[in-house]
């Protein structure tokens, strides 16, 4: 495993002679550490991708950049076993989950070389004009160089949502990785060496929150994209706001899931586990409040907890395991906190709220899920982000759509019954970038995710995250033989802005 920055092409020590200390949250015991990037390694790396960029990746051709990208491809899923591995000892996923996020990267850096190389066909394209005397023309052009910050709960597919379509679309890119969970980003960079992509094109920076907000406010980045908590959006916000930068932010959410009295109880049940429990709930778009109609409440409730209950917790090499621990202690103690909160504002606990028996060390937490949950809950409006699920009752569609639209948030949400005219009307009232009707969480490199509201701004994924790291260009000629004469007409112009 590497354990030094990468920049311009090479390893290196960080300038500011720290380390990060990398936790196995499985054993609580360090494993591995991390050099930390200081100040002066930001603007190294900056100044690498700027070089790298100004020098020629920013003019290559997208078929040119789709090469490099489908050869990372391709990298990734020669090394499907050893970067899961890492994945489940650095993040804590069990092991299956974790094979899945390293196929998904590889499968994105493929989408992305194909997205690459349909650019190219873009360009130049015709804008239909209202007056035949000139003709205007389309060009997308990379942003520059790109400065990302991605969060701990999907290391390497939430550094394969942020470098993939920027080096698709000829940015370059300095990398700020979790200092939780930073082994996988800096695999990547190994993976980016080997396969030939030109220096200076991705640099990865690991370090705590300073780094973060150093690169952040970096005055030579021209486009930060951001992956994490609503409070550290807003400043990575407020530092892009210093210098107009294009900036993209994914951030939390409190989504809804709305069962409807008709809807299979079995089937709805895992759903329901399925949007929580996956990936420890640590997913920024789980639905982690629960909204059931009366007619079917006590059934789906009981079923929920009794399957809660066999869900198999433990170490993520553990055959068999589906739920592993939190990510680290920090987050293990915001998590037990809100499980008090929620006795504490008289919830009803009906599973799970305590460590599993006979796993007396590492960050477990047994799957928790609390009914009649008040809408005024700390547990009903704040992101937990770990396994506890809050539930309550409604009785009409329309109380439905009013419990559920009363957040801050706009990730996702989901609803499910059989009744296909209801889920249409449903999913067209939520107020949410993402709407799922009779599932929870699937995820598609090639359809938009982002949210409204306090839950970010911009798209990734599909064209959409391409177009986050592109500016469009107008060409516009004047076509005619006639001589201009602006004199006489001036006036036939359009309005400018």
């Amino acid at each position: 495993m590497h354990d030094r920055l990468f920049i311009n092409g090479c390893w290196r020590a960080g300038t500011s002679g720290r380390t990060l200390d990398v936790i196995n949250p499985a054993t609580e015991r360090k494993f591995a550490e991390v050099a930390v990037a200081g100040p002066e390694d930001i603007d190294a790396a900056v100044a690498a991708a700027r070089a790298a960029f100004d020098d020629g990746w920013g003019r290559t051709s997208g078929w040119e950049r789709g090469r490099y990208l489908r050869a990372i491809a391709q990298a990734i899923d020669a090394r499907l076993d050893e970067l899961s591995a890492i994945e489940v000892r650095d993040n804590g996923k069990p092991l299956p989950e974790a094979r899945w996020d390293i196929e998904d990267a590889a499968a994105c850096f493929e989408y992305y070389a194909q997205q690459a190389e349909a650019l190219d066909d873009r360009q130049g394209e015709v804008v239909a004009l209202g007056d035949r005397r000139f003709e205007s023309r389309l060009c997308w052009e990379p942003a520059g160089v790109a400065g990302q910050i991605i969060p701990w709960n999907y290391p390497l597919l939430m550094a394969a949502w942020k470098v993939a379509p920027a080096l698709a679309a000829g940015c370059t890119s300095v990398l700020k990785p979790s200092e939780l969970t930073p082994l996988t980003a800096l695999e990547l960079a190994a993976i980016a060496a080997d396969v030939g992509l030109p220096k200076g094109v991705l640099n990865v920076v690991p370090g705590p929150g300073a780094t973060g907000a150093t690169l952040a406010k970096h005055p030579g980045i021209d486009k930060t994209a951001f992956t994490g908590s609503v409070p550290t959006g807003s400043k990575v916000m407020s530092a892009a706001a210093q210098d107009i930068k294009n900036i993209s932010l994914e951030l939390g959410g409190k989504s809804p899931f709305i069962v409807f009295d008709d809807a299979d109880i079995e089937a709805a049940v895992e759903w329901i586990m399925f949007g929580i429990f996956w990936n420890q709930g640590e997913v920024c778009s789980a639905t982690s409040r629960l909204l059931v109609q009366d007619g079917i409440a006590g059934r789906l409730l009981d079923a929920l907890a009794e399957a809660a209950g066999r869900i198999s917790v433990g170490d993520g090499f553990r055959e068999g395991v589906q739920l592993g621990p939190l990510v680290s202690s920090g987050q293990y103690r915001k998590v037990l906190d809100y499980v008090a909160v929620g006795r504490e504002e008289n919830a009803t606990l009906i599973c799970g709220g305590a460590r599993p028996q006979g796993l007396d060390t590492g960050y477990f937490l047994e799957p928790t899920v609390f009914t009649d949950v008040s809408a005024s809950a700390r547990i009903w409006n704040e992101e937990i982000f770990g396994p506890v699920l809050a539930a309550r009752r409604f009785a009409t569609e329309a109380e439905a759509i009013a419990l559920a639209n009363d957040t801050p948030f706009g990730l996702a949400a989901a609803v499910m019954s059989a009744d296909g005219e209801r889920c249409e009307r449903v999913s067209r009232a939520l107020r949410a970038g993402i709407v799922w009707v009779n599932c929870s969480q699937p995820t598609f490199t090639e359809a938009p995710w982002g949210g409204i509201k306090r839950s970010g701004i911009g798209r990734e994924l599909g064209r959409w995250g391409l177009e986050n790291y592109l500016e469009v260009k107008q060409v516009t000629s004047y076509v005619s033989s006639e001589p201009w004469g602006w004199y006489d007409n001036h006036s036939t112009l359009g309005d400018k802005g």
